[in-house]
């Protein structure tokens, strides 16, 4: 343990130990650490209790359509680019009962759901994962009405961000403006960096509680050339994405070509299924849903994911508003990359390329978007 607390915005060095330690120390304040490790074929978040638990020497390829994990030739933790969960999974979570009802003398007397806020400490979040909690935010805190849930589950996290090194061939987070690297919104960021006989990372303060954190642990002042490592990783890896997305006037663009022919060949590889919405780390629409037992004598809400691609997402008095496949394809994707703009002043996308990765079609929503300004573009030159 280090009698000295760093300051906020200092990098200091750690080792593989050190993480361990890190990881011992954020457990014994009573926090469940939420982090990278292998489940299901692919590299998501989920409870790690020790620095084995997280994926020492694996990676994941993806592409359109795409996932498959690798193992790597060195022992590295964090080499890798975004999986199939985000932070969302986990603070905005899939399913949640809101309160129950059971019949008494003839009444029925609510039981409001008082389970206190879990408490999350994620490990290895992404730059752009950083920002789409901070969309998030905008939309379930910032605005005219604020989730209780929602505010009591961030406000009690903890966030350990990892700089990212090693972007998969479907980000494009440099044309949004999120990452590689995270500048904000964390309470510590790791840079992972390896080389012959070390394994070593930078970890920069961000916080009051991850300078606690680490006074906590051993650790030592990084040196001026391991910060510059630390800095042309992250580099590297912007400079490695090839992926792009045009978002020049992209609001207004999208907004202009509501008819545009392009969205019938959408509709025709689209699946319809909402993969995309529930991999997406920023889309937030929820049903709430009633459930009785049998006898009438217990009764249940739940609010649970829902999907602009579902049929009944948008039933209203006998019929649905968007029945067909191009209407709710269209509404995903002006909404997220146009309309986003007018309801939260920001787009609602990051660039993490889950939706892409994880679309069973393999539809590139930066393909899509690059063919309907291509034929805006050749158009507007006729006339």
């Amino acid at each position: 343990m280090n009698a000295c607390l760093p300051d906020i915005r200092s990098a200091v060095r750690i080792d593989c130990q050190g993480l361990g330690s890190l990881i011992a120390a954020i457990r014994r304040r009573g926090y469940q650490v939420i982090g990278p490790h292998l489940q299901d074929g692919a590299i998501s978040y989920g409870p790690i209790q020790e620095i084995e638990d997280l994926p020492i020497g694996w990676t994941a390829e993806q592409g359109p359509a795409f996932y498959r994990l690798q193992r790597r030739s060195d022992s590295a933790m964090f080499q890798y680019a975004a999986g199939p969960k985000s932070l969302k999974d986990f603070i905005h979570p899939s399913e949640i009962r809101l309160f129950s009802a059971v019949r008494e003398e003839g009444a029925f007397r609510i039981l409001p759901n008082s389970d206190p806020a879990p408490r999350y400490a994620f490990l290895g979040v992404r730059a752009c994962e950083l920002a789409a909690a901070g969309i998030q935010d905008r939309v379930l805190l910032e605005g005219r009405y604020s989730d209780p849930i929602y505010r009591a589950r961030r406000g009690n996290s903890i966030i350990i961000a990892v700089q990212c090194s090693a972007p998969s061939e479907v980000c494009f987070c440099t044309s949004m403006g999120t990452g590689p690297r995270a500048e904000a919104g964390f309470d510590l960021a790791l840079t992972e960096l390896i080389g012959p006989g070390s394994h070593e990372f930078v970890v920069e303060v961000g916080t009051q509680l991850g300078a606690e954190l680490l006074s906590e642990i051993e650790f030592s002042d990084a040196s001026p050339d391991l910060r510059n490592q630390a800095q042309a990783a992250t580099q590297a890896a912007a400079a490695s994405i090839q992926r792009r997305l045009d978002t020049n006037g992209l609001r207004e663009v999208l907004r202009d070509n509501f008819d545009h022919p392009h969205w019938d060949d959408v509709a025709q590889r689209c699946l319809a299924c909402g993969n995309c919405t529930q991999v997406c780390p920023t889309c937030f629409c929820v049903n709430v849903e009633d459930s009785t037992d049998v006898a009438g004598q217990t009764a249940e809400r739940w609010r649970r994911w829902d999907s602009c691609y579902s049929l009944a997402f948008t039933y209203i008095h006998g019929g649905s508003v968007r029945v067909s496949t191009k209407s709710r394809y269209r509404q995903w994707l002006t909404h997220k990359l146009s309309y986003w703009h007018d309801q939260f002043a920001s787009s609602g996308c990051v660039g993490c390329g889950r939706c892409i990765a994880w679309c069973p079609a393999g539809i590139d929503l930066t393909q899509e978007v690059a063919a309907i300004r291509a034929a805006t573009n050749q158009t507007e030159g006729t006339k």
